[in-house]
């Protein structure tokens, strides 16, 4: 059952602007807060959705823009933690499958769909390594079961002959194919989505999410802080603080060590991939419990990935994916399809960077998952590691951690029956009217940006030929989502900047558009 206890649940009370984030900016130095979080991904957002539902008072300080970092560069799965059982780690598999549960079926099954996800068994092989496999999989079924998914959203897995597994995923190489592993987990829309939906959610409970707003100084009472758009310097006071800030944690709070791990994914053709709706899972050749991604997305595009490299050094603003991984990912799915994917099938590709605790003498691959939350000596609390699929938990202990060692007054966390804007009945979602490609994108909230159109046919129309982002979800995007500029609608809450060419063709009309709508926002 989902519930929405939102302040009247009113669009207007959820909407993130120009004009709201002005407003919002200039309370926030006026008065003190309950909770300062610093970090706007997921797990950032997730803390001022949390401790707001609670009934915090609280503000948002995200340098650049929603989903900016590692939130955005994820394989935009909700899954259940299989990686983690080949580890033998089911404590933290039975989590995965626990917030996946929630994600899927309370908070936000208008943003995570089933994904059928296929291991191909071909000649090479073994049959000794197919029964592990399997056995892998019938435990992650456990776990949905023990987190009570029910199995019409996620079915069990099963055994299936090649000319299913053909059917299913037609590009794979047929010679030597002897079946395949079919399993189902969880897929975003899009993770920045998630974090945007997060946000507004957040901001229905009161918090003030403020954008453009980058940290120069941290501790236990508060943050200076420097406004982009105005240039003004201010300080927002705080009775207790959350670096939420991912792999740049370390910057704001020197205790912090990390090391961060780079995945890789490249965007890919899917017809030339020969995927459509199910993915193929590959695993990698002399490491056991290491798969490759090859994961259809809506639009016609696949990404491929994922690596897991250390990444140390100075922290980039945005990831390059380095040659070495292209051809890594390329080679990786070779042996798999019948035709084989080249740099001329690759259409972008994008890294992010997961910000894991530093253990000595462990390689990226081996770190800890586990999240962690630590109290620095002046009581910044620092959330870390994790994945985007537990976010909800992590936010939780952060929070409860602020209100213990701060002694504030606020209950237990609500979040696990909190849905995100736009969020629905799996089963109601096909009865909202409104086409089904924005129902997939905004849920409840796509008749209302399908209403746009009926005052301008023009709306309806996308900003370039051949893509799929309209005109009025560019509106949408600036009136109600926070986007500032250009590059937020593009490289956020769409995602055609994974596509170079898509986002150059697209570009001239989104600017004219974003600067219309920023017109009709500012007195």
């Amino acid at each position: 059952m989902i519930t929405t206890p939102l302040p009247a649940g009113s669009l207007r009370a959820t909407s993130l602007n120009s004009a709201r984030l002005r407003t919002d900016l200039h309370a926030a130095a006026e008065q003190e807060v309950d909770l300062l979080v610093v970090g706007g991904g997921v797990t950032g957002t997730g803390v001022a959705l949390d401790a707001a539902a609670r009934g915090l008072s609280v503000a948002l300080v995200e340098a650049e823009d929603l989903a900016w970092g590692t939130s955005r560069w994820s394989s935009k799965l909700v899954h259940g933690g299989m990686r983690y059982l080949a580890h033998g780690d089911i404590a933290l598999a039975r989590e995965s499958a626990a917030e996946r549960h929630v994600l899927m079926t309370r908070t936000a099954p208008h943003l995570v769909r089933p994904l059928p996800q296929l291991i191909p068994l071909h000649e090479g092989m073994s049959r000794r390594r197919e029964v592990v496999l399997h056995a892998g999989l019938r435990a992650g079924d456990a776990l949905r079961r023990a987190a009570r998914t029910p199995s019409d959203v996620l079915p069990s897995p099963k055994r299936i002959p090649s000319a299913e597994a053909l059917a299913l995923v037609p590009g794979l190489r047929p010679a030597g194919l002897r079946g395949g592993l079919l399993s189902f987990d969880g897929q975003l829309v899009d993770d920045a989505r998630l974090v945007v939906a997060l946000a507004r959610t957040a901001a229905g409970f009161g918090a003030r999410v403020l954008t453009r707003c980058a940290v120069t100084s941290l501790d236990g009472g508060g943050a200076d802080l420097v406004d982009a758009r105005s240039g003004e310097s201010l300080r927002i006071r705080a009775r207790s603080v959350v670096n939420a800030a991912g792999v740049w944690a370390g910057d704001l709070v020197p205790e912090v060590r990390l090391s961060p791990s780079r995945g890789s994914h490249l965007v890919v053709d899917a017809d030339a991939a020969g995927v459509a709706g199910t993915a193929v899972v590959a695993p990698v050749p002399g490491e056991p419990g290491r798969f490759l991604l090859l994961i259809p997305l809506p639009d016609g595009r696949a990404i491929l990935g994922l690596t897991d490299e250390p990444a140390p050094g100075p922290i980039p603003t945005v990831p390059e994916v380095p040659e070495s991984d292209v051809d890594f990912l390329l080679a990786g799915v070779r042996d798999v399809l019948g035709a084989p994917l080249t740099r001329d099938h690759v259409l972008g590709s994008f890294a992010g960077l997961r910000p894991l605790l530093q253990q000595d003498g462990k390689d990226s691959a081996d770190l800890s998952r586990h999240h962690a939350v630590l109290t620095s000596e002046e009581g910044v609390i620092t959330v870390i590691g994790g994945t985007l699929t537990t976010y909800r938990k992590m936010a939780a202990d952060a929070v409860d951690a602020a209100v213990g060692s701060r002694g504030l007054s606020a209950g237990p966390s609500r979040t696990t029956e909190i849905a995100l804007v736009g969020a629905a009945p799996r089963r109601h979602l096909t009865d909202i009217e409104a086409p089904a490609t924005l129902v997939a994108k905004y849920g409840t909230e796509a008749a209302r940006v399908a209403a746009l159109t009926e005052f301008d046919q023009d709306l309806a129309e996308p900003v370039a030929e051949g893509l799929h982002l309209t005109a009025a979800e560019v509106l949408w995007a600036v009136r109600h989502e926070g986007a500032l500029d250009a590059d937020d609608v593009l490289d956020r809450r769409s995602r055609l900047g994974l596509d170079p060419a898509q986002r150059t063709a697209a570009l001239p009309q989104v600017e004219n558009l974003v600067t219309r709508a920023l017109a009709g926002i500012e007195p």
